[in-house]
């Protein structure tokens, strides 16, 4: 099964459970998934550098990431792992279902959106792009 990493902002419920509608849209079109908040251990002072190597492992192994990019500007965490995942040659798909723009000419900062294979704005073209991606 391909393998996606899902980045995107975690700070708070809402974002959590934002994160994981975009995870359970990418397992039901047939991907399995690393999810940064289920898939690392809870956060310590201890345990960062841990994290760290965790999440970039992922990032390493998987086929495709899918970052949540709404907000008027995208999260420094979720910027730093589409540019790792660009980086290191990965496709990524930005999601950005905010109505909220910085810019007149762009959805988000340029360097991430032209990072991204392409931005979609909702879980169902979401869903249309990683359908057409296995086909």
């Amino acid at each position: 099964m391909p393998y996606v990493y899902v980045a995107g902002p975690l700070f708070d419920e809402g974002e959590r459970w934002w994160i994981e509608q975009v995870e359970t849209t990418i397992v039901a079109a047939g991907y399995d998934t690393f999810l940064p908040h289920r898939d690392n251990p809870p956060k310590t002072a201890d345990n960062v550098a841990e994290i760290y190597r965790n999440n970039v492992e992922g990032i390493d192994r998987c086929d495709l990431l899918v970052a949540s990019l709404n907000g008027l500007t995208t999260d420094d965490g979720t910027a730093w792992e589409v540019g790792y995942a660009i980086g290191t040659g990965k496709a990524v798909i930005g999601l950005h279902t905010d109505w909220r723009r910085r810019f007149d000419d762009e959805v988000v900062n340029l360097m991430i959106e032209c990072s991204a294979e392409t931005i979609v704005r909702s879980l169902e073209a979401l869903t249309d792009q990683l359908t057409e991606r296995l086909t």
